[in-house]
């Protein structure tokens, strides 16, 4: 089933119009957060929510794992240098910066019916406690007046999830609170204000949960309380000038089902926004990130008037953008989506502008907020995994997103802070995006790329691995747009259903306008060790299964590419199976005339540490290429590589032979390629397709944004 490019929607013209415009946000570092801890870089910290110094030259962060708050040094944004952590007596829930010091929220509840805390006020070049008051709570959010005058804290007393069905109300309830700084900025405890917020929201009026707070420039609290689905606008002194439900919206066209594809055709009625983050865009709108808790989320965000009037809704505009890009997390259609969490605003160059964070897309969208009632969407970021806080800096063009994932249990990506500069040039993510393309009229997610193939002109096919268990797919790519586009998709299926039991790692050409594609095989999941031939329109023609000698010693890391030479179907192996010598893989090739199977042994690298192995095969020329990875990634990462055999030495033996050991040639590292927009070096460089004339493009597989950043790397490196 083939799906044709129709007009451009607005979110593709919009990304179109950002990468073509004079200004844009592109990122120029990335800071692991573990260089702040000395000798605790082996234990998980995180990056969550973050403040800069009025000079923009110092980040401040709180790390709840390891109960500090860290500091960066920015004075050269491009190089981000640690400046070491401030310890403290419980678990960071905010940070605001104010001047040389730094106010921060910290949790020391023993329980959720016996809420504590306090607010903590460190003087940021000794490390020294300036002060500290007592909450009397739980404390969330953090915000300081914009004259200094006050600071104040939504105490939220969350309940605990896992009683009444995780439901509010549980006692004691939530409160804000206001306490006056005095000339010198320094707190002024005893007049410390407790913001009664009870009996205002339809949803649980006695237990309310402030969860954000954020200040006017006219000095107006504005306060979301998320489980109530509520807004409260404070005046400094506590009293309630305004109030009004979030409100609900429906859904039409959306992904509800994380069943391995993507297919935005479901419907959710009245979804409760529920909103996390809160921005004052004037002094009279505020935007809400619409997250959601108990029963909602609406994916998006909206803009009320501070008396509650609505003037707009995105819908499922973020949504389909962040999928469009290859963003969107499959694994929480179910949930919350894209999930909006955090928020940023300032005017920038002139522009006021908001930074809306998707917690689970891991990417940040960039609105032009010049007309409240109209949103423009100009950019969309990659944020690294799970952004939790950010900070403009306007005065340097700055914006610094902080990502509180960190997976150094599980060797993948650790914590980062990211920073972008506003300047001139094109705007470098994305590098691939779908925008423009349609499948019954809603729009076509992607991700989890894996083997590519070169077509006529400027066109190339990828496909997407098991993730999507449930929609193997091809999909076409026009490389001579930027970003590169996805112009038609074609589904593949068995007798006129979706295929399933299929793990696509490689694709080839036959010829003939039709397709040859790997997959790689993983019994206890039912899924074969095969190749396929696959008509223009997807129907699945025929399956080659891996001959019994194969299957007699197969591992379930095989088939990871396939290229076609004459009659001949190569497919490269990723790692050793069990009749290999270490560092040794098979690479199996098809005679198509023949029905015969053969092999060849490649010599890998022996890695430090983790493991090795292939993850593509293209014939071209004179010779066969190949991608040899390791499984690390970050600074870890030591093995990205492209080599080549040539092809005079792809003499198959027989399977039960031995096997003829290949020479290869290294031609390319691709560590600085996977460098090149200062993020880190992703895991899975998988993608690798080369044209007629040389020219050569390779793609990351962003494992459907399960635990990853969801960044796509998609590049030309020029002619091999």
């Amino acid at each position: 089933m083939s799906i044709k490019t129709v007009g451009l929607t607005s979110a593709f013209a919009l990304i179109a119009s950002g990468a073509l415009a004079d200004m844009n946000f592109n990122r120029i570092a990335s800071f692991g957060t573990y260089l702040n801890n000395g000798d605790m870089s082996g234990e998980e910290s995180s990056a969550e929510i973050i403040s800069a110094t009025p000079d923009g030259m110092m980040l401040v962060y709180s790390d709840s794992p390891l109960e500090v708050i860290g500091m960066i040094d920015i004075s050269d944004p491009a190089n981000p240098q640690p400046a070491g952590t401030i310890a403290l007596d419980g678990e960071p829930t905010a940070v605001s910066v104010l001047g040389g010091t730094v106010f921060v929220g910290i949790n020391t509840s023993e329980s959720y019916t016996e809420p504590s805390g306090h607010l903590a006020h460190y003087v940021l070049e000794t490390g020294e406690l300036a002060a500290d008051c007592d909450l009397g709570g739980q404390p969330d959010s953090t915000a300081v007046a914009p004259d200094g005058s006050f600071v104040t804290v939504a105490i939220e007393n969350e309940r605990d999830e896992d009683l009444g069905d995780g439901r509010v109300g549980q006692m004691p309830g939530g409160y804000v609170a206001i306490i006056p700084l005095d000339g010198n900025g320094m707190m002024q405890c005893d007049a410390m204000v407790m913001a009664d917020v009870t009996g205002l929201a339809d949803v649980a009026p006695e237990d309310p949960e402030p969860e954000f707070v954020d200040v006017s420039a006219a000095g107006e609290i504005a306060v979301t309380l998320q489980e109530n689905n509520h807004i409260v606008i404070l005046g400094s002194d506590g009293s309630v000038v305004s109030h009004f439900s979030a409100g609900a919206v429906t859904l039409e066209g959306v992904d509800t089902e994380e069943e391995g594809a993507l297919r935005f055709t479901d419907t959710l009625t009245d979804v409760p926004r529920e909103p996390d983050a809160i921005q004052w865009i004037d002094n009279d709108h505020v935007v809400i990130a619409n997250e959601g808790d108990m029963d909602g989320g609406s994916r998006g965000f909206t803009v009320f008037r501070k008396d509650g009037t609505e003037v707009y809704e995105s819908g499922l505009a973020f949504e389909y953008a962040v999928a469009e890009i290859g963003h969107y997390p499959e694994d929480r259609s179910g949930n919350k989506g894209v999930e909006p969490e955090g928020m940023e605003f300032a005017v920038i160059d002139g522009t006021p502008m908001v930074f809306l964070l998707s917690e689970r897309g891991s990417v940040v969208g960039v609105y032009d907020m010049t007309d409240p009632a109209s949103p423009v969407l100009t950019q969309l970021l990659p944020s690294g995994i799970g952004p939790e806080g950010a900070v403009a800096i306007p005065e340097r063009n700055l914006f610094v997103v902080a990502n509180e994932v960190d997976l150094i249990e599980d060797g993948g990506a650790r914590s980062h802070v990211m920073i972008f500069e506003y300047a001139e040039g094109a705007a470098q993510y994305p590098m691939l995006t779908s925008a423009g393309l349609e499948e019954d009229g809603m729009p076509v997610g992607w991700g989890a790329n894996s083997g590519m193939v070169a077509g006529e002109g400027s066109t190339l096919y990828f496909v997407n691995d098991s993730f999507y268990g449930m929609q193997p797919s091809i999909f076409e790519v026009d490389v001579s747009q930027t970003p590169a586009r996805i112009t038609d998709v074609i589904r593949i299926e068995r007798e006129g259903a979706p295929a399933q039991l299929m793990d696509l790692e490689g694709i080839t050409r036959d010829g003939d306008g039709n397709f040859y594609v790997a997959s790689e095989g993983r019994l206890d999941r039912g899924i074969l060790h095969a190749i396929y031939h696959v008509t223009a329109e997807g129907e699945i023609a025929a399956t080659i299964p891996f001959p019994k000698e194969i299957m007699a010693v197969e591992r379930r890391w095989a088939a990871e590419g396939i290229t076609l030479v004459g009659d001949t179907l190569w497919v490269a192996i990723q790692r050793e199976f069990d009749d290999d010598p270490e560092n040794h893989v098979k690479v199996l090739a098809y005679n198509l005339e023949t029905e015969e199977w053969g092999a060849v042994h490649y010599p890998k690298e022996d890695p430090e540490t983790g493991w090795v192995g292939l993850s593509e095969i293209v014939a071209h020329g004179d010779h066969v290429y190949f991608i040899e990875r390791d499984n690390q990634i970050a600074d870890r990462a030591a093995i990205k590589q492209i080599t080549r055999v040539s092809a005079g030495q792809m003499v198959p033996a027989p399977l039960g032979e031995a096997l003829p050991v290949v020479e290869k040639e290294v031609v390319r590292d691709l560590i600085p390629d996977l460098m090149q927009l200062n993020g880190y070096v992703m895991d899975k460089v998988e993608g690798l397709a080369i044209f007629q004339d040389g020219s050569a493009w390779v793609s990351t597989d962003n494992d459907g944004v399960d635990d990853h950043s969801g960044e796509t790397l998609f590049f030309s490196i020029g002619q091999l």
